[in-house]
């Protein structure tokens, strides 16, 4: 057996097992906005939501995965949904945005890796889309896939991620609790000189504003000055971008799913995938030159659901009222902010490609700038 090989047999990880437990900002007393969140404070508290990570950790070089994201389980080609996305920074490779901003809908799971597997991920989606039964007479497939540079921690250019591996991860798919921190997509990625990651973060609005859900899910792998709750936490720390010759390299990427059950269509989701961008401001990212900043969008609401054949001419579909959106808004806001902030409390150290070493941020001195400034008990 090649050494490589023996390697990968030892340290190949595929997160299909429990999620491992982790303590997120909420543990720590750290209370972001002011709605509510869902029972999980999860993407996956959006009813039919679920998540699944493939990481993949070998040798001294290979620091990377996937992660699928599928708004409902069942053919979503065959029953669309209502999809939308927000370009903050275009400089990036996801794939499959053309066609949900002409038509308003998305047609496949969601899947984020690193940059130079997109095509792979487009494959895996491809075939798990044509395996599907009911899509026989099947021609054209919208994949769409999302991305991150992971190349400081991970052998990027090696290309190590497969489309099993990428298909493992859509298989793996569960709704619940959701493994935070390096795994999936987020196995390679650094946040604020930090170690970043997969976060996520939900809000549940109260009866009286629609009772609706909005669930957010990141990959955060970008700079700027962190703050966590309105806490200049980065420059008390003394790490920031700019801040040095060795952090003056502010590019990097995040990638925001944001899931909602209101009634939602691709127009309004639109506008709440901008207002989840302002989540990402608030945690102190500047959106750099070559950072790839994307929002995509979706509603579940199944009455809203977009058949393929269509058996009528027209579509009969209830949508919320403009008037009514703006809970929504601030609750992107705030779920956004805070998966941010759970990706950083989830992560940890993990040293990768040529000895590179991306610290986890550290916790206790976190805690303690945020007691000097009355924030948290």
């Amino acid at each position: 057996m090649q050494k490589w090989l023996f390697l990968s047999f030892l340290s190949f990880v595929s997160i299909a097992a429990t999620a491992q437990v982790t303590k997120r900002a909420r543990d720590y007393g750290i209370k972001i906005g002011v709605i509510p969140t869902g029972k999980l404070n999860s993407i996956t508290d959006v009813s039919g939501v679920k998540v699944g990570h493939t990481t993949l950790i070998a040798g001294d070089s290979i620091r990377t995965g996937a992660t699928a994201i599928l708004p409902y389980e069942g053919n979503i080609f065959q029953q669309k949904v209502p999809a939308a996305v927000f370009v903050a920074n275009g400089f990036g490779k996801l794939a499959g945005t053309t066609q949900i901003m002409e038509l308003g809908n998305l047609e496949t799971p969601i899947v984020l890796t690193n940059t130079l597997n997109v095509a792979t991920g487009i494959e895996a989606l491809v075939s798990y889309t044509l395996k599907q039964k009911g899509n026989e007479n099947v021609r054209s497939v919208n994949a769409v896939v999302g991305e991150t540079n992971d190349s400081f921690l991970n052998d990027i250019r090696g290309r190590h991620l497969k489309e099993q591996d990428i298909l493992n991860a859509i298989a793996n798919a569960k709704a619940g609790v959701v493994e935070e921190g390096a795994v999936g997509a987020g196995t390679g990625t650094v946040c604020f000189g930090y170690k970043g990651g997969i976060g996520t973060s939900s809000r549940k609005l109260p009866q009286s504003l629609g009772g609706y859900t909005v669930g957010v899910i990141v990959q955060s792998n970008f700079g700027g000055v962190l703050q966590i709750n309105g806490v200049n936490v980065g420059k008390e720390l003394g790490k920031f971008d700019l801040s040095n010759q060795l952090l003056n390299n502010v590019d990097g990427s995040c990638m925001i799913i944001v899931a909602t059950d209101a009634p939602l269509d691709s127009r309004n989701l639109e506008r709440l995938a901008k207002r989840a961008f302002l989540g990402l401001g608030k945690t102190g990212g500047i959106a750099s030159n070559g950072s790839g900043d994307y929002v995509i969008a979706f509603s579940t609401d199944e009455n809203l659901r977009i058949p393929h054949n269509p058996k009528t001419t027209t579509l009969q579909q209830s949508t919320l009222h403009n008037d009514y959106t703006s809970p929504l808004f601030m609750a992107a806001i705030e779920a956004t902010e805070e998966a941010i902030i759970n990706s950083l409390f989830a992560a940890k150290t993990v040293t990768g490609r040529n000895g590179n070493k991306a610290e986890a941020m550290p916790i206790d001195k976190v805690i303690s700038i945020l007691k000097k400034y009355n924030n948290i008990k």
